[in-house]
């Protein structure tokens, strides 16, 4: 199976309602199918945490690097996705495509580490208000954890080509193309050269990429926040997120026409390529 069909397997599991309120089966369903592809590669780690009275879970993979660099002791690249949804729709984009790379990246780091050890991580309670990121970043900061960087995938699979179907915040559009046919990597300023090698790397298996650096934690442009790296960004912790631009270009975002079905999967296949080669690539 090629990783165009392994992804499209991922999303056909994944791809459902899914909120952890009123689709509670599905949110169940999609927490244990994540468990059972992770454990295939290493003993999946569960960090619970409570919102009001009731407990969530993130699960989290941690791979080794390279063998020949494990006495190094680096610090690992965190990269997270989220899985839970709103109410109302199969969150197909979001976040079905960003846990399937996670999925993938599973097998394809577990198969051949890369330089760095490796923290796959799927959150839950994004939509809530970043909750599961939150009280993981917390938890890391407190136990003084160190990351060579954390990476969010936040709606990878939505592209359109057509002339103005990209918008941005205000500002921005002076500078960025007006189709959504890119996928976004946006960093605080500690990440810029990681941007620069990962955006390239991306362009070389023929994905457009553009890359942005946010300032002072994303407070200047508000928009670059709404992802689970924006609590490792308050903690100091250099985050991207890569992102295909959510509402800024996909009109099914949060609808019950988030299916499958919108999806361009070859723009979803070069992404996870590209950043698969440029987190290889990471010095």
């Amino acid at each position: 199976m090629n990783l165009k069909e392994q992804l499209q397997v991922h999303l056909v599991e994944i791809a459902r309602e899914r909120d952890p309120y009123i689709a509670t089966a599905g949110h169940f369903f999609v927490q244990e199918y994540i468990h059972q592809q992770l454990s295939q590669w290493g003993s999946v780690e569960i960090h619970t945490f409570l919102v009001g009275s009731k407990s969530y879970r993130n699960l989290i993979l941690n791979l080794p690097a390279q063998a020949r660099v494990q006495n190094l002791d680096l610090p690992p690249i965190l990269i997270g996705a989220h899985y839970d949804s709103v109410p109302g729709t199969p969150g197909a984009d979001d976040n079905a495509t960003g846990v399937a790379v996670l999925l993938e990246f599973a097998r394809q780091f577990a198969t051949e580490p890369t330089r760095y050890p490796l923290r796959l991580v799927a959150f839950d309670m994004e939509e809530s208000g970043l909750l599961g990121s939150k009280n993981y970043a917390a938890l890391m900061h407190q136990t003084q954890q160190h990351l060579r960087l954390m990476i969010s995938l936040e709606m990878l699979g939505y592209c359109d080509s057509t002339p103005g179907s990209q918008s941005y915040p205000p500002l921005l559009a002076r500078f960025y193309p007006n189709r959504g046919d890119f996928i976004g990597l946006i960093g605080n300023w500690h990440t810029v050269g990681d941007l620069m090698r990962i955006s390239h790397s991306i362009r070389q298996v023929g994905v457009p990429s553009q890359w942005l650096p946010a300032g002072n934690r994303g407070l200047i442009v508000p928009l670059t926040r709404l992802s689970d790296h924006a609590p490792f960004w308050d903690l100091g912790y250099p985050a991207i997120m890569v992102t295909d631009t959510a509402f800024l270009r996909n009109p099914h975002y949060h609808k019950s026409s988030d299916t499958i079905a919108s999806l361009d999967l070859d723009f979803l296949t070069g992404v996870c390529k590209g950043l698969e080669v440029g987190i290889r690539r990471l010095w």
